[in-house]
């Protein structure tokens, strides 16, 4: 295939901050390279669990108002990135942040991953035909560790592009287990870090001869640092003054800041593919 036009790439996220922590990167470095990047984020993120203890009366237990604070989180983080065109799939609040395996928000009348499949892929399927991405991204089968609302974003992102007929790629994003254990054992040896080091297996990894395509991101792993600081009701991102760097969730686990990221090619021509989403097109 030959791009007929320029460039343009779609991700398909679950929640406010998935952006940042699986494509962040990916998204800074097409941005700059004046691909025209489109991100659909499926839900507000109401459920998360809330890290400052200032912000805590926001949580769905209490007043239920992290999703529209959550809003403020992601128009900063976009703007970090370089995303002009950001879509809440169905409108901001259409479907509800479905919480982990076995919540009671699992049962919300608008959970995400209990609402009508075939609806939210009709509407993503409008998105994909309005803005006709050669490349689209998102998750794996699995939605990378299990969420509900990843395995639902990634099941709809398959129907609508199937349906499409015109996507050329479509990649999911998962982690290296090669570059986990590597940044996991240079945080080992970093003095003075806030975090807990995961256990062997804690983190949720994919094996590299899975892996089809590595994208190089060192070049604006500051940029995807400063994406990451802007979810802090989420995300905590340390620093050293010699340049080690990781995040933590609320479980503050320490997990690593690769200088790349990873993708499995899910449907299209592998050939070029290997280091560029583009590659061969």
């Amino acid at each position: 295939m030959t791009l007929s036009a320029a460039p343009r790439l779609l991700l398909v996220h679950a929640h406010p901050d998935d952006e940042s922590l699986w494509t962040g990167g990916t998204i800074a470095r097409y941005a700059a390279a004046g691909v025209q990047v489109t991100l659909v984020t499926c839900t507000l993120g109401e459920e998360g669990e809330i890290i400052p203890d200032s912000l805590r009366d926001l949580a769905a237990d209490k007043a239920d108002q992290l999703g529209g604070y959550r809003i403020g989180e992601l128009r900063s983080a976009c703007a970090a990135l370089g995303v002009s065109d950001h879509r809440w799939l169905g409108g901001p609040g259409r479907w509800r942040d479905s919480g982990m395996a076995g919540v009671a928000a699992n049962g919300h009348p608008r959970a995400f991953a209990a609402g009508d499949r075939g609806e939210q892929a009709a509407v993503l399927a409008e998105v994909l035909a309005e803005v006709r991405p050669q490349v689209v991204v998102t998750y794996g089968p699995d939605g990378g560790y299990g969420h509900p609302d990843h395995i639902r974003a990634h099941e709809i992102t398959m129907d609508a592009c199937a349906a499409s007929g015109e996507v050329a790629r479509v990649f999911h994003a998962v982690t290296s287990r090669r570059a986990t254990e590597e940044g996991v054992a240079a945080l080992a040896a970093a003095p003075d870090l806030p975090f807990r080091l995961p256990e062997p297996g804690e983190l949720p990894v994919t094996d590299d001869a899975l892996i089809t395509t590595t994208v190089s991101v060192a070049d604006v792993l500051s940029i995807k640092l400063r994406a990451l600081r802007a979810h802090s009701t989420q995300i905590s991102v340390w620093q050293s003054s010699d340049g080690a760097h990781c995040y933590a969730l609320s479980n503050g686990i320490a997990q690593p800041v690769p200088p790349a990221e990873f993708y499995v090619l899910a449907t299209g021509d592998p050939v070029g593919a290997d280091a560029d989403l583009f590659g061969g097109l």
